[in-house]
């Protein structure tokens, strides 16, 4: 990846219009604001359906301009992150990082716009080291998403209720897309958090609201179906 000139590193201000990074539609209900918040840190619940949450969060951002990293995430598929939406040229992998993961991520977070990190209790991350990322990010106006478990996030994200869509009452057809329920809770959501049924992937393998007629031929996610999640 290509560096980028100090104009290009230069961040909006937390009054400023482009204070959020972007996120796909469907999800913008669920945050305050309407987008991921510069300077605060995300957590996304692991489990099904959280990889393809990220991938769905990494290509708007993407899209619109801002520069990716993600750390510690050795079996990220580049290929679906592609299928997915996401920018390829606009995001640095990191796999393992092992016992350095604390130092990449504060190098990371000085200069993109949005940085995913993985295994943080593999790691063995202590309370101080989250702490300290979630700071640089606060001070470097970026944002820093954490996969699992984050305590002292700013927001966090979880899937449930997943299931899969496109059967027939009979059991015919194919499977074309994911129901998810996406919950949010943290700041700004309100004491009982948000919520919100999308297709995560649609049939068009983006994220999209689920539709007001459907409701019929869904399966509880199979396990020998291999997605990013």
């Amino acid at each position: 990846m290509e560096g980028r000139s100090d104009r290009d590193r230069a961040r909006p201000g937390p009054g400023s219009d482009e204070a959020l990074l972007p996120v796909p539609g469907p999800l913008a209900g669920l945050l305050p604001g309407g987008g991921l918040r510069r300077g605060s840190t995300v957590a996304v619940g692991a489990g099904r359906a959280a990889g393809s949450l990220l991938f769905a969060l990494l290509a708007a951002a993407s899209a619109d301009g801002a520069w990716a990293a993600v750390v510690g995430r050795p079996g990220l598929g580049t290929t679906a992150a592609a299928e997915a939406g996401v920018r390829l040229e606009r995001l640095a992998l990191v796999p393992d990082p092992g016992a350095d993961l604390v130092p990449v991520a504060a190098a990371l977070l000085d200069g993109l716009d949005l940085v995913v990190v993985a295994g943080a209790e593999r790691a063995g991350l202590r309370d101080g080291d989250r702490q300290r990322l979630a700071a640089r990010a606060r001070q470097r106006g970026a944002v820093l998403l954490a996969l699992g478990g984050w305590p002292g996030a700013d927001l966090r994200l979880e899937c449930s209720r997943v299931r899969w869509e496109g059967l027939s009452s009979s059991g015919a057809g194919r499977l074309r897309s994911r129901r998810v329920e996406v919950r949010a809770h943290g700041r700004g959501t309100g004491p009982a958090g948000r919520v919100a049924e999308l297709l995560l992937p649609g049939p068009g393998g983006v994220v999209t609201a689920v539709p007001e007629h459907a409701g019929t031929g869904s399966v509880a996610e199979p396990r020998p179906i291999r997605v990013a999640g």
